[in-house]
């Protein structure tokens, strides 16, 4: 894989059927390879201020380090990982750091946090970083697969006890999140490096479209739809038709082959 890979890229947000503003936000840095969600949360408006901060954070250090790749970085380095693993961790350590500080300072936004996922495209493959329950899925050779894992309450019950179906889909604390950035001053980032074939598309989503939508539907639509803003557009309508209870957004990656 080469790092002019072609990418068709395509994202949208929605306030879905229950909520009165969006706490969701995303951004397609299509210079910088990098595509991100982020779910905020904190009600007050302050979760939309904790995704907006990480986006921000995200571009900012981003751009800054392309344009110096000696620019001094805030985290030192893991020598076990590569340099773009370390740059994705590094920039959600710094997006972390500052929503966490943020929200010391104003009391209006204490407790405010966001999850995030982002995907960037590197010389080896695709480098998929991630914090909290929002997700990456691949949809490769008609198949859908879900490349992170929640840090969710919800997880780590199915992971310790097996919980039946009846269980999980009754389970009393659904939206409870173990891990997020603005919890606490540092984090823990989960990364997965996935090598691309041709056609393969990468699809982040808030839990707005993977809670009310099943894997199955998620599926079928992208089966039945192959232009991504479309695609983008039917998910959400999906979410929104089956009760819309939360912010929902979508960015879907097209890995088309070297450009």
């Amino acid at each position: 894989m080469s790092s002019n890979a072609r990418l068709l890229v395509a994202g949208e947000t929605n306030v879905g059927m229950k909520r009165n503003h969006n706490e969701d936000n995303f951004a397609v840095l299509e210079e910088e390879k990098l595509f991100v969600v982020a779910d905020g949360m904190g009600g007050h408006a302050s979760g939309e201020v904790a995704s907006q901060m990480a986006i921000d954070t995200l571009r900012e250090f981003f751009r800054a380090t392309s344009q110096d790749p000696e620019a001094t970085w805030p985290y030192k380095m893991d020598k076990a990982r590569g340099y773009e693993e370390n740059r994705l961790i590094t920039g959600v350590k710094l997006a972390n750091l500052r929503i966490f500080e943020s929200a010391q300072r104003d009391a209006a936004q204490r407790g405010m946090g966001t999850t995030l996922v982002a995907i960037l495209v590197v010389d080896d493959g695709v480098l998929v970083g991630h914090v909290g329950d929002s997700r990456v899925y691949r949809w490769r050779d008609n198949k859908l697969d879900q490349l992170t894992e929640d840090h969710s309450l919800l997880n780590d019950y199915i992971k310790m006890k097996r919980l039946s179906e009846e269980e999980i889909a009754n389970f009393p604390h659904k939206n409870v999140i173990v891990r997020a950035l603005g919890m606490k001053d540092s984090v823990k980032v989960d990364t997965i490096l996935d090598p691309p074939k041709p056609g393969d598309i990468y699809m982040l989503c808030s839990d707005g479209l993977s809670g009310p939508v099943t894997d199955e539907e998620i599926a079928e639509i992208m089966s039945a739809t192959h232009e991504l803003r479309a695609a983008c557009s039917r998910l959400i309508e999906r979410a929104n038709a089956n009760g819309g209870p939360d912010n929902v957004t979508v960015v879907m990656c097209k890995w088309v082959g070297a450009g």
